[in-house]
């Protein structure tokens, strides 16, 4: 059977989750659910990032032990997580017994490699982003992402042998260009790697929140170094009770990521997998920041986007489709409010939820509420049909998720146009009934079709859509038929689903 693997990063515990964690779990979301209904076993992971110098501080603030503080933090992922339903296989932890024992060994297969040593570090140190920067990472003395100076860092570590693998990531890079996504971050990532990569400390001994380095408990593993091994211990890896898990996934199919973290993912974890002989994974899809109303995005100004109020104001459905359809994945976003009332008002309460309560409504009224039988569908919906399902899979595989809801809508589209020009009510009054019979049937048929394709997107609309008309519940897994212009619903008892999407004033 085929497999996919997708991951997103393990959200840093510094602060409670905002809209960009929301927005990344989304779209990983939206790829699992695509490819379970493509019949491939699938494995999500996701999770918490939970060591370092920011997280003791953070815990040191509110009077917390960090272990404590981390688990407050955990609690507010995995209610928005459960909020977006999000269907993860698993939620890793890097303070779970599970990842320390796979981090240490990792550290001990790179030792073993002679690719760690110990030397002294004088150089700039971002908390912000637990990065070691130099002068060229700076703009106006500070860290471009936190708008601060780095301190100045004195302190004796493990180092890891970077340079090693320079050749080797350049021949990935050349060989494999699709290895990052969007182009123009690969491009990026090129770059910097044609700048030259530097070894890099691996150890703190300065703090002592994390996971200790084997044989020598006065060093605690940096924060990245440990967190990048998370993608192995979700499925697995040097665990015995889980070889066949490791041995079915790894590795990963998609990685995704925030741009400010690409390079660790894109350069530095596969050089860490190069020196512990481990297959590399397929592909690091980078995504861009979010502005509000055309500024930076931050506490301090009060212009943050709270992803539970937007849940709580319009659904569910309605966040994770505003935020799959605005932007093209992989770019950055400019968020507006009127922007979502707008798309909410026009896409889902006028086009896809008039268009179900509509035609259930008239099957209510005109066929005693069953889908009738007809022998007849209107086939220019057929090569329609058709048609979109490519361009489905085709833009999903692809992880355009704007391209695959535009050509949706215009399906959703087309069925609104032939509700006004078939009238069904002026149908209905006709001794004749085979036309109106054929027009319903068909528009029936349509709509089964827009809530599969929508499935990955907006499930749980999905399915009231599909139980509104009379379907089964939603499949597991796609067959021919379920993609095949047919008459599968004829003679179903259709009924009303209650407003889907209420509007709501710009």
């Amino acid at each position: 059977m085929k497999t996919f693997y997708v991951t997103t990063p393990i959200y840093y515990v510094n602060d409670v989750p905002h809209i960009g964690h929301a927005y990344t779990t989304v779209c990983a979301d939206v790829l699992a659910r695509f490819h379970r209904l493509q019949g491939e076993a699938v494995f999500f992971l996701t999770g918490t990032d939970e060591h370092g110098q920011k997280i003791a501080q953070k815990a040191a603030e509110q009077g917390m032990e960090p272990q404590a503080y981390a688990d407050m933090i955990v609690g507010k992922f995995k209610e928005l997580f459960e909020k977006l339903t999000i269907s993860n296989d698993d939620f890793i932890r890097t303070t779970e017994e599970r990842h320390i024992q796979a981090c240490q060994a990792f550290w001990k297969r790179v030792q073993e490699k002679g690719d760690i040593y110990k030397a002294k570090y004088e150089g700039l140190y971002c908390t912000g982003c637990e990065s070691f920067k130099d002068e060229k990472d700076l703009v106006d003395g500070k860290c471009p992402d936190h708008n601060k100076a780095p301190e100045w860092l004195v302190e004796e570590d493990y180092f890891f042998a970077w340079s090693k693998y320079q050749k080797q990531l350049e021949e990935l890079f050349h060989e494999h260009k699709d290895f990052v996504e969007p182009k123009a971050r690969y491009n990026e990532m090129l770059a910097f790697l044609e700048r030259g990569i530097q070894d890099i400390p691996i150890s703190r001994s300065l703090i002592s929140w994390g996971i200790p380095v084997p044989d020598d408990p006065d060093h605690v593993i940096y924060v990245w170094f440990d967190a990048l091994i998370n993608y192995l211990t979700g499925i697995g890896w040097e665990n015995p009770e889980k070889k066949e898990l490791y041995n079915s996934f790894w590795p990963a199919n998609v990685h995704l990521m925030a741009k400010d973290i690409l390079s660790k993912h894109a350069l530095l974890w596969p050089a860490m997998l190069l020196s512990a002989s481990i297959s590399l994974p397929k592909k690091c899809f980078s995504h861009g920041f979010f502005t509000k109303d055309g500024m930076k995005i931050s506490k301090s100004i009060g212009n943050v986007i709270d992803p539970h109020q937007l849940i709580d104001t319009y659904g569910v459905d309605a966040f994770r489709y505003f935020f799959l359809r605005e932007w093209t994945f992989g770019e950055d976003g400019d968020y507006r409010e009127e922007r979502f009332a707008i798309r909410y008002n026009n896409d889902l309460a006028n086009d896809l939820g008039n268009l179900v309560s509509r035609v259930v409504a008239m099957l209510g009224k005109y066929t005693d509420g069953k889908v009738p039988v007809s022998t007849t569908l209107d086939q220019q919906f057929e090569k329609r049909t058709t048609k979109v399902w490519a361009a489905w899979e085709s833009s999903l595989e692809r992880l355009a998720f704007k391209e695959a809801l535009e050509s949706i809508w215009e399906l959703i589209t087309f069925a609104n146009v032939y509700v006004d020009e078939q009238k069904p009510w002026v149908l209905a009054k006709a001794e004749d009934k085979i036309p109106i019979y054929n027009a319903l049937a068909s528009l029936v048929e349509i709509i089964r079709h827009i809530g599969l394709l929508l499935t990955p997107f907006i499930p749980e609309s999905s399915e009231k859509i599909l139980t509104a008309i009379g379907s089964d519940a939603l499949p597991l897994v796609l067959a021919p038929t379920d993609k095949a212009w047919g008459t599968s619903l004829q003679g179903k008892l259709t009924t009303l689903p209650g407003v889907l999407f209420p509007k709501h004033q710009p």
